[in-house]
């Protein structure tokens, strides 16, 4: 019984000592594999998720949009009705139209520039320039920012971007690779399209720093940069909401 009883207690006392020895062995083991995966055990998983993520943002925008487009479709017509037989709504309507250039409601069209700006493309094997880091290799928002000040700067009447029209209010973001406008999502090449003195807004673009800076990364890396002067260009009226809540 004694000698039993002297077992059992090796056995408690070795596996009270082996208790630490395997804790400390798992804990180098969790600490290993996040130092190998660098604190992104799950990137994969989350990047898929939050690509859904955008894309089903991305559908709700749209939907939403489609039902904005025909709401206001709606009040457009009523208001029409209204105007035949209400000289108050149809002098209103009329002050309203006057106003919808200047506030980028109305398409226009006339002599102007385009400049397009996209990332850099790999070569015939597959790679990128040995020197570079990924950041010199693709459009920035700062990238995209300086082409808007600088066509601003250059005296243009009317901006656009992509497919929408850049207003007071608007602010491209940058997230990860692709570019959000408006609630919508834009992948490089990225266009802006100005309206007014082509020779103007050259010297602008020319003058404009951040501008001149993607210049030299596009000589040095392969980043895209074109701009070209025309007789005639279009943007697009502006379809968002204009109200404003805060103004300085």
């Amino acid at each position: 019984m004694a000698e039993s009883e002297r077992r059992r207690g090796r056995r408690a006392t070795v596996w009270i000592a082996c208790v630490p020895l395997v804790c400390l062995i798992a804990g180098l083991l969790f600490a290993t594999t996040r130092e190998v995966s660098a604190g992104n055990e799950l990137r994969r998983g989350d990047t898929t998720r939050l690509s859904d993520l955008v894309r089903a943002a991305q559908n709700d925008v749209d939907r939403a949009a489609g039902d904005r487009d025909a709401l206001a479709a709606e009040v457009e017509s009523l208001q029409a009705t209204a105007a035949h037989s209400d000289t108050g709504v149809a002098a209103t309507l009329a002050q309203v139209h006057a106003l919808e250039a200047d506030a980028g409601l109305s398409e226009v069209t006339g002599p102007g520039v385009r400049v397009t700006l996209t990332d850099a493309p790999r070569d015939s094997d597959g790679n990128y320039p040995a020197d570079a880091r990924p950041d010199d290799l693709v459009v920035h928002q700062q990238d995209v920012q300086s082409v808007l000040n600088a066509l601003w700067a250059g005296g243009a009447t009317a901006v656009g971007m992509q497919d929408q029209r850049v207003v007071g209010t608007t602010a491209p973001r940058c997230i990860g690779n692709t570019l959000l406008l408006h609630g919508r999502t834009y992948s490089p090449p990225y266009v802006m399209t100005a309206i007014g003195d082509p020779a103007r807004i050259g010297a602008a673009l020319d003058a404009e720093p951040g501008v001149r800076t993607f210049k030299q990364y596009a000589v040095r890396y392969g980043l895209g940069y074109t701009q070209t002067a025309s007789d005639s260009l279009t943007v697009p009226a502006y379809t968002g909401q204009l109200r404003t809540k805060f103004a300085r």
